[in-house]
């Protein structure tokens, strides 16, 4: 066939190899049926090869904010509101961009909003139709035809893939008809909120999550219900979220941890109404085991109030101190479980002197603000008393039987890893451990040493054994990966905390703030320094002059000087700090870093206040030498693999190796 040569040289020029496989090839005829629609399918993707790569969204540390998500997932994190003004700032004011952008946001809310009459109005659908319409081509440009065909709306595909074609003199009456067409059969409201949606697809063309969905915030299962929405999106876990995983998983220490945060943020609705979790028999044992006792300690945070399930702050506190202290027991018994962690030192209960009020911490005596502490016995501190064994019973069956949980949690090993390496971007939550001296922390397991890329490795099996080891033929290897989940939270090694331990205890019973410091790993230390983020991208395989690595975890204070890039632009650390818990500390309300084809960029969060002009700052870090198109990235490999195979079954087809059909 002409052209085969010249195809195959570009093939090859772009790191292809051939390779024979005519059984492969038969299957592959099925659906390229004749040499036609092979050769048409080889021109289809090295078309493709040439287009701008898709723009990439990277967000951390979301911590249930989902108000705040879902707004910066609709705009793009103000990209969107940047088009509306490359597009209308000559003729559009600035509270009509504000306006259209709310509009694009949230079109399904704003038509829902009665007060809104200005809506129904069939001369006000056309304007903005067609304010839309030629929005949707801006953000469009740089898309194949086919591929926002397939983000088209069934409903509306035809008309909406006719009004994206350029306008001629010869089609304006044409575009004219379908317009009044769609506004005479009261379409219109549907078909404005076709075009807004499309316009939040096309925005983002795939989406990283760098960890901890959960806790704090009113609604992580929101987050999740958009993020299965999203038709590209993968998840690098965080400490908390694997706190939840190991809740499903029936970690009976994780579990207590997640009721303890969700009583302290004042979380109610996200476990009841989210998730369907009894928590009448936690509120119930509360009462009668803390009736008359203020529990001041454990006052619950209200930043967010619940909806479907209020509960007053005296009773959170009652219910928050009564699952703490059965945490500390639970975590007792599996620190003594695992000696290989090193964690005994952080056994305190057996350490509290009730007589004289104190606890010693480190060999450092402390006096409490609260002694009260009913259900231990303190023969056996660490052991649960029979009712709260009951407790924690109903607890675990609430939690691993919640069925919407379970979809969450089937998502994030679907689409989740400890890691995540795309187009060079290397992506975790925490850190990669490191010594005092520079070199990768080790960490002992009953498997060996692990450290570095290894130990990252070594973390996402056990969390695949937890979730899929059959209990039953190997009962002590399941339980050891489940236990493994409260490691990774808390654990001085774990890469998903990076501290050298969780002073929760002293928080709640110690007044000097001395008591409460936890140290960070090296790895922060260390991050500063070029050569060290070079040492890391090699120990994961790739170039320090293409990569960079993205994390969260640790919220950055740009209000004290704080700057989220390291290492001379290499590192980015992107948490800043989302959740409201975290904005006094910040200053912001944290960062997406972008990337598309011409430039990284970051945008920094406002305060999120729905209907106001939230759109974050946006400032571009690096520009790239020159454009970078799809045949450089990951996808362009997978794409140069494909057309490898098509070419092989070209010329089976050209030798009569396989006929066609």
């Amino acid at each position: 066939m002409p052209g085969t040569n010249a195809v195959l040289r570009f093939i090859k020029s772009q790191g292809g190899c051939m390779k024979r496989d005519l059984d492969y090839l038969r299957l592959l005829a099925k659906s390229f049926p004749s040499a036609d629609a092979a050769a048409a399918e080889i021109i289809n993707l090295r078309a493709i090869c040439g287009l701008p790569k898709g723009t990439e969204y990277f967000f951390s540390d979301l911590h249930g904010e989902s108000e705040a998500f879902i707004f910066l997932m609709r705009s793009a994190s103000g990209v969107i509101r940047s088009k509306i003004s490359d597009v209308f700032s000559h003729y559009l004011g600035e509270e009509e961009q504000l306006n259209l952008a709310n509009l694009i946001y949230y079109p399904r809310e704003t038509f829902m909003d009665k007060r809104n009459t200005y809506l129904e109005d069939k001369e006000w659908q056309k304007i903005t139709i067609h304010r839309l319409v030629a929005l949707c081509l801006k953000i469009a440009s740089k898309y194949t035809r086919s591929k926002v065909r397939k983000k088209l709306p069934k409903e509306f595909a035809y008309a909406i893939d006719e009004l994206l074609h350029d306008e001629e003199e010869d089609t304006k009456l044409y575009h004219k008809e379908i317009l009044q067409g769609i506004l005479d059969v009261e379409r219109g409201q549907a078909f404005i909120i076709a075009l807004c949606e499309l316009i939040q697809s096309l925005s983002i063309d795939s989406l990283h999550i760098i960890g901890d969905i959960f806790d704090r915030g009113p609604h992580a299962d929101q987050i999740m219900e958009e993020l299965m929405c999203f038709h590209d999106v993968d998840i690098q876990w965080g400490n908390h979220d694997v706190d939840w995983m190991g809740a499903f998983c029936g970690n009976p220490a994780c579990i207590a941890n997640v009721l303890r945060i969700a009583t302290s943020y004042n979380s109610f609705d996200v476990l009841e109404d989210g998730y369907g979790i009894n928590l009448r028999p936690l509120s119930m044992f509360a009462q009668e085991v803390y009736g008359n006792d203020p529990c001041s300690c454990f006052i619950p945070h209200l930043w967010d109030k619940n909806i479907a399930d209020s509960v007053e702050p005296e009773l959170a506190a009652k219910m928050c101190k009564t699952i703490s202290v059965m945490m500390w027991k639970l975590e007792g018994q599996l620190i003594r479980r695992h000696p290989e962690y090193g964690l005994e030192h952080r056994l305190l209960l057996h350490k509290v002197n009730l007589e004289k009020g104190e606890v010693e911490v480190d060999g450092k005596i402390y006096p409490m603000k609260d002694c009260h502490f009913p259900t231990v016995d303190w023969k056996d501190p660490y052991t649960l008393s029979e009712k709260e064994q009951e407790l924690m019973d109903t607890l675990i069956y609430s939690f691993t039987h919640s069925k919407v949980l379970k979809r969450h949690i089937d998502f994030f090993f679907t689409h989740g890893s400890m890691y995540k390496i795309i187009n060079h971007n290397i992506l975790y939550h925490g850190c990669i451990p490191m010594t005092e001296d520079g070199e990768f922390l080790p960490l002992s397991t009953r498997d060996g040493e692990v450290s570095g890329k290894r130990l990252m490795d070594y973390c996402e099996q056990k969390c695949i054994e937890a979730y899929f080891m059959n209990e039953e033929l190997d009962p002590n290897g399941k339980l050891y990966a489940t236990d493994f989940f409260w490691y990774l939270w808390c654990g001085p090694k774990s890469p998903l905390f990076g501290k050298d331990k969780m002073t929760t205890f002293e928080h709640c019973f110690i007044e000097d703030p001395e008591s409460h410091k936890e140290s960070f790993n090296s790895y922060y230390r260390w991050i500063e320094k070029e050569s060290y983020v070079d040492k890391i991208i090699q120990e994961f395989d790739e170039d320090p002059e293409l990569s960079h690595i993205v994390n969260g975890h640790v919220p950055v204070k740009s209000k004290k000087g704080e700057s989220p890039i390291k290492a001379s632009g290499k590192l980015f650390i992107i948490d800043g700090g989302i959740s409201k818990a975290y904005h006094s500390k910040t200053g912001i309300a944290g960062y997406t870093l972008i990337y598309d084809s011409k430039h990284l960029s970051l945008a920094k969060h406002k305060d999120f206040h729905k209907g106001e002009e939230n759109t974050p700052e946006i400032q571009m870090v690096e520009r790239m030498k020159t454009r970078i198109r799809i045949g450089e990235t990951d996808k362009g490999i997978e794409l140069r693999r494909q057309m490898t195979d098509l070419l092989d079954l070209l010329e089976a087809y050209q030798n009569g190796e396989i006929k066609e059909a």
